[in-house]
């Protein structure tokens, strides 16, 4: 059996070792030194001589306790990039184990954090790139076969071509709303998007989206109501067109998810600090509480299959979500399953004082 070379030594022995070699040195030298300029050595110089071979032992160990854990320690900060190589020569890392022990757990439980997230981001990524394929691929699939229908002899047909086509086209529409819902929400997250905040009445663009969409809730037999009679304009400060697609795609959901001759209201309350808040409740189906905080993710639906059947881009509530927080404010949700859901969100209001007061300059 081969005996141990010298790399497979433990640095701490060799630490040791070459410790005790340099300290033996240093008294042989100390007592050579003595010895030329003629001491004689007793007993009790070797008392005197004790405190001395004491402080000399101290400063060589922590001198080289320094350098040896320094060196090994500098090499795992610059592998795991903890620290910056120039930070070193301020610190006392190399014999204040307690903090790099601290340091070295703050490490390992960030990067265990980081490596969560990045799974999590992975697995949201691969959700939504399957999500988007099947988006798309729907519409087009349609589309691709009522075409390929047409041209292998159905064109023929009047009416079956005009059927054909229609439909083609509502395939089309509806990767037409896919594709400018994606590019709208791609530039509220970037923040590309410049919002126009004029003065308006909330009240009025309520009513004026009810008429909208009154022939699409006629067909569910679902009424679209206010909580009671708004005999006063009620003024607020934001982006008219985009605050009317945030409560379009309220509504156009509470519909889509309401309960034939269910009713959807409306409710516009003051609240502190000069804002008001604008209500959506329904008495639909409902919405899990599991799934209430993936309401706002791209492309996530309570319902895969009757909600493609109703049709949109998935993208509705994602817009809303962004849209009313490039204003700064809050949106909220809250739902119970079979009974019926609410979605808010809370707008800047018009001074009602500063608003007389002009007028009256005027």
């Amino acid at each position: 059996m081969s005996s141990p070379n010298k790399s497979s030594t433990r640095p701490s022995y060799r630490f040791a070792l070459r410790s005790s070699i340099f300290i033996v040195l240093i008294v042989l030298l100390m007592m050579v030194a003595l010895q030329l300029f003629g001491a004689t050595f007793k007993v009790w110089h070797f008392g005197v001589m004790l405190p001395g071979i004491f402080i000399i032992c101290f400063l060589v160990i922590q001198y080289r306790v320094q350098k040896f854990i320094y060196r090994r320690i500098k090499k795992i900060y610059e592998d795991v990039s903890l620290l910056e190589s120039t930070n070193f020569a301020d610190r006392e890392i190399a014999t204040d184990m307690r903090t790099l022990t601290r340091q070295v757990e703050q490490f390992a439980r960030n990067k265990k954090i980081e490596i969560e997230t990045l799974k999590v981001r992975e697995a949201y990524r691969k959700e939504f790139l399957g999500n988007i394929s099947h988006e798309l691929k729907t519409p087009l699939f349609t589309v691709q076969g009522y075409i390929d229908t047409l041209i292998e002899g159905a064109h023929k047909d009047k009416a079956i071509r005009k059927k054909y086509l229609a439909r083609a086209q509502k395939g089309v529409e509806r990767l037409t709303y896919i594709v400018n819902d994606m590019d709208m929400i791609t530039k509220l997250e970037i923040g590309d998007m410049n919002l126009e905040k004029t003065d308006f009445d909330i009240v009025e663009l309520v009513r004026q989206t009810f008429d909208q969409f009154e022939m699409k809730a006629a067909k569910k037999s679902i009424s679209l109501v206010f909580d009671m009679v708004y005999s006063k304009p009620i003024m607020v400060h934001a982006d008219q067109e985009r605050i009317q697609q945030v409560i379009s795609n309220l509504l156009v959901n509470s519909i889509k998810y309401g309960k034939p001759n269910g009713t959807t209201e409306v409710a516009i309350e003051d609240l502190i600090n000069n804002k008001i808040i604008l209500r959506v409740t329904d008495n639909g189906e409902g919405i899990d509480k599991t799934y209430i905080p993936r309401l706002f993710e791209r492309f996530f639906r309570v319902d895969r299959t009757g909600s493609r059947r109703e049709g949109g881009s998935g993208l509705g509530l994602a817009i809303v979500k962004h849209i009313v927080e490039a204003h700064q404010e809050r949106i909220y949700v809250d739902s119970e399953l079979g009974i019926g859901s609410e979605f808010s969100f809370t707008l800047e209001k018009v001074n009602s004082i500063k608003k007389a007061k002009e007028a009256a300059s005027s």
